[in-house]
């Protein structure tokens, strides 16, 4: 009988790949599989929020629609605009027609943008959440040693036309360890 050897978490690094198929499969499946659990509920408050503006942006545009249908039609008996008239106003006269005619056009077309928007939105931090897993599997194999330091010092840069030294250009030469 072969005994399976147990996963060593302290040396296990998670594959790119894996993860990247993780979080287009499931938004949050890839930060999982990276065992990045803090960033859970900053993606998941984005698509419940972003959902959430959805389907109420959706139904006040629903409830102009129908008002702005319902003024434009003449007929009293359809009177779903009445919900959102001015405080103190009781009825729409001929006067004041128009002006809400264009007030229940504007906030159904800006309803409809908002509700748009959030979907785009919402497609942003699901494309997001599938970047974030992906580079941060590929940089948990990022070594990063002790020896971080940058080395500045003054260069004389030698265009090799002439054997002359004294026609270089002086210059700073930075040196990057890590």
């Amino acid at each position: 009988m072969i005994k399976k050897q147990k996963r060593d978490w302290a040396t296990w690094r998670p594959d790119p790949k894996r993860a990247l198929w993780m979080a287009l499969v499931l938004p949050g499946a890839g930060q999982i599989y990276n065992r990045k659990f803090w960033k859970l509920p900053i993606f998941y408050g984005g698509i419940v929020g972003c959902v959430y503006a959805m389907s109420w942006n959706n139904g006040m545009y629903h409830d102009y629609a129908q008002a702005y249908i319902d003024i434009s039609d003449g007929n009293p008996a359809t009177d779903s605009y009445n919900k959102f008239l001015h405080i103190g106003t009781t009825s729409i006269n001929e006067l004041t027609d128009t002006r809400y005619k264009e007030l229940f056009r504007n906030r159904k077309d800006r309803f409809r943008r908002w509700r748009d928007m959030s979907f785009f939105v919402l497609v942003g931090v699901y494309a997001l959440s599938v970047i974030d897993a992906y580079v941060d599997a590929s940089l948990s194999e990022f070594d990063i040693s002790n020896d971080l330091s940058l080395r500045v010092s003054p260069a004389v840069i030698n265009n090799g036309a002439t054997s002359n030294p004294l026609q270089g250009a002086v210059g700073v030469n930075c040196s990057l360890t890590f």
